[in-house]
Order: C-alpha cells, then sequence, then structure tokens
C-alpha cells in the first residue's frame, strides 16, 4: 500500500484528510529508521580491527536490527489495513443489532498493530543499547539518535493502543492491554533515555 511510496509522498498523505496512514504507522515508519541506524553502526564497525572482539556480536545484532526494520514496515502496513474496517464500523447506526459487537472486534484488530508496533519497539531499544555499547565510535552519535527515535515510536504507538483499549466494552481484556502498555512504556522509556544519555556524556 505504502512500499512504493517516495517519502515526500507518504508524508503528503499523513499530512492530508485520508484516514490512513495515520499515528501508528508514522510510528512504524519512526521506529524502522530508529533500528536502521543501529544497523549502519553495525555495518561502519564489522571489519575494524579494534572491533574485532566484538564483531561476531555486532553481527548477529545487525541480522536481528534487519529482521525488525522490515517487520516495522509490515506493521505500518497493517495498521492501515486494521482501521479501515474500524472507520467502517463507526458509521453503523447505533442501534442496528449486532452493531457493538462488530465495533469490539473491529476495536480489538485496530488496537493489534499499534501494539505490535510498541513490542517492536521495546526490542528495538534493547538492540540499539547493545550497538551504543559495542559499536564504532565514530558512530555512536547514530546509535544515540536511533534510541531517540524508537523512543518516540514506541511512545506514538502507545497512545494509538489506547485509543482503542478506551472504548472497548470488555474492560478486562482492555485493562490487561493497557497494563501491558503501561509497564513497558516506564521500563524502555528509562532504558531508551539511560542509551542516549550515557552516548552524550561520551562525548
Amino acid at each position: 500500500m505504502f512500499e512504493d511510496r517516495t517519502l515526500d509522498e507518504y508524508t503528503e498523505m499523513i499530512a492530508s484528510n485520508a484516514p490512513v496512514p495515520g499515528g501508528g504507522g508514522a510510528s512504524a515508519v519512526v521506529g524502522a529508521i530508529g533500528i536502521a541506524l543501529g544497523d549502519m553502526v553495525g555495518e561502519l564497525t564489522v571489519g575494524k580491527k579494534k572491533y574485532a572482539d566484538v564483531e561476531e556480536d555486532i553481527k548477529a545484532l545487525m541480522v536481528r536490527a534487519q529482521e525488525l526494520r522490515e517487520k516495522f514496515l509490515m506493521a505500518s502496513e497493517k495498521d492501515a489495513v486494521v482501521f479501515e474496517p474500524l472507520s467502517r464500523a463507526y458509521g453503523i447506526p447505533k442501534d442496528e443489532p449486532g452493531r457493538d459487537e462488530i465495533l469490539e472486534k473491529c476495536l480489538r484488530e485496530a488496537a493489534s498493530a499499534p501494539l505490535e508496533i510498541f513490542d517492536l519497539s521495546c526490542e528495538a531499544i534493547e538492540i540499539i543499547k547493545e550497538f551504543g555499547e559495542k559499536g564504532s565510535r565514530l558512530m555512536i552519535s547514530d546509535a544515540a539518535t536511533g534510541a531517540a527515535h524508537l523512543k518516540a515510536a514506541m511512545y506514538g504507538a502507545a497512545v494509538n493502543v489506547k485509543v482503542n483499549t478506551r472504548l472497548m466494552k470488555d474492560r478486562e481484556y482492555a485493562g490487561k492491554i493497557d497494563a501491558h502498555v503501561e509497564e513497558m512504556m516506564d521500563r524502555y522509556g528509562k532504558l531508551a533515555d539511560k542509551v542516549f544519555e550515557d552516548i552524550w556524556q561520551r562525548f
């Protein structure tokens, strides 16, 4: 849906009145950029004698980073796909039988994509931390930039989960998702800040 768009076209779509891409999809793209910066740190670390002792670790991190970047971009597409049924469900007359069940199903599906983006962001923050610790000192500013992007992606995904869970009738289900997001956001928000601050202090 979006993979063949130029950056100019994609941002123009976000800036338009089209329902997608929105905050969830945009967060995924930011996450993809964030982890790509980590991968770049790896690319410019491997093959350097100074970092020979961590080369295998860096190569393993790069594989994970590449997988995550692809998953982020797929999740961006998924976010658009699952939102469309929800936007249609809102148009069902309130007195129509079965509306609540349809809306609940659509809310769960609409929450699933940003939740996936959120979890990917948390995993990516762990990886960018290692790139910052083990990668070339000449490139650690890119690891810090990646950490900032990934924190933004995580926060953006979190609020796009919340906008759906707040409307769910099944409050037990919604509560479990909200609790997961809040706990992980606190943990990984602090970790992303620490990664950035540790690198900042190394200059």
